[in-house]
């Protein structure tokens, strides 16, 4: 379950390997306790079946002198209520799926929205709210791509968690509701992080949304993998997401847009970059002369 790792800074796994993590999301949770409520049902219903079955042919088995009753050849009754008994354990079961699988796909008011393009083997993520203007790659991290290649002589339990850390994570703040936008430029991927309860088909041509709020108090780096198989270096398309707290996102956002702004003015052509540079100085002289 190497896919459903959490980063030290988030924590333990909130899986024991053997089921669905708890999550660091009200939604992950929900998913959790409705998967749980579904499973003791079958498990109820697993008791009850193949206890009779088992009950009768130690029961009723011809060695002990047992002989069939073919009298009872027709019991209206016994449809009746072998009819009615999964009808209602359909119900019980499907009412609640209903009510998540709603909330799963409610949208609205979002607090983030980001676009996630999927490529083979990586991602792009395009954070679209109004004066954020982020856009980068997110690509398997270069000791994982190093000590995956043949004869690189490098022992992968060596390398910290292998094929499952990036270069830039997708960054996000806690106890902020974040819609993705997920499509693909190329195959189908599927982007998956386990503990979120989160994940969605990237399709070409096709936009698909999910979202996700993680609790406050749960921050760090959580990890997940592309879900669909996109490719021959599918296994080397992981996703990271970095969880901060609200003032920590503001502080990385500044930081990213800052560090874009000399970028973006450097490819600019000369006679654009005159321009911005002659508008920066004549801002900066009225001020001083307004000083």
């Amino acid at each position: 379950m190497a896919a459903m790792a959490v980063a030290d800074s988030a924590g333990a796994n909130t899986s024991n390997g053997y089921n669905l993590p708890v999550g660091v999301t009200d939604m992950s949770r929900e998913i959790y306790d409705l998967h749980m409520f579904v499973f003791w049902i079958c498990v109820g219903i697993a008791v009850v079946v193949f206890g009779a079955m088992i009950y009768s042919l130690l029961k009723f088995r011809r060695s002990q002198g047992a002989v069939a009753d073919t009298s009872m050849m027709h019991s209206t009754k016994v449809e009746v209520i072998w009819t009615l008994v999964p009808v209602v354990i359909l119900i019980v079961m499907a009412v609640p799926a209903g009510e998540t699988i709603l909330r799963m796909e409610d949208m609205r008011d979002s607090g983030l929205s980001i676009r996630v393009t999927g490529y083979q083997w990586k991602w792009q993520y395009q954070y679209m709210d109004a004066g954020q203007g982020i856009n980068y790659f997110s690509t398997l991290s270069q000791d994982s791509n190093f000590a995956r290649q043949l004869h690189s002589g490098v022992d992968p339990s060596t390398v910290p968690n292998y094929l499952l850390s990036v270069d830039k994570p997708l960054v996000v703040p806690s106890g902020v509701k974040v819609r993705l936008l997920l499509t693909s430029m190329d195959v189908i991927h599927a982007w998956w992080i386990p503990d979120f309860g989160a994940k969605r088909d990237a399709i070409p041509g096709f936009i698909n949304e999910l979202w996700f709020n993680v609790t406050p108090g749960k921050e760090g780096i959580y990890r997940g993998q592309c879900a669909a198989l996109c490719g021959r270096d599918h296994g080397f398309m992981p996703i990271v997401v970095e969880v901060k707290t609200p003032d920590d996102f503001k502080k990385w956002v500044d930081a990213q847009k800052a560090a874009a702004a000399p970028a973006t003015v450097a490819a600019l052509a000369p006679a654009d970059r005159a321009s911005v540079d002659g508008q920066v100085l004549k801002s900066k002289t009225t001020l001083q002369d307004s000083n």
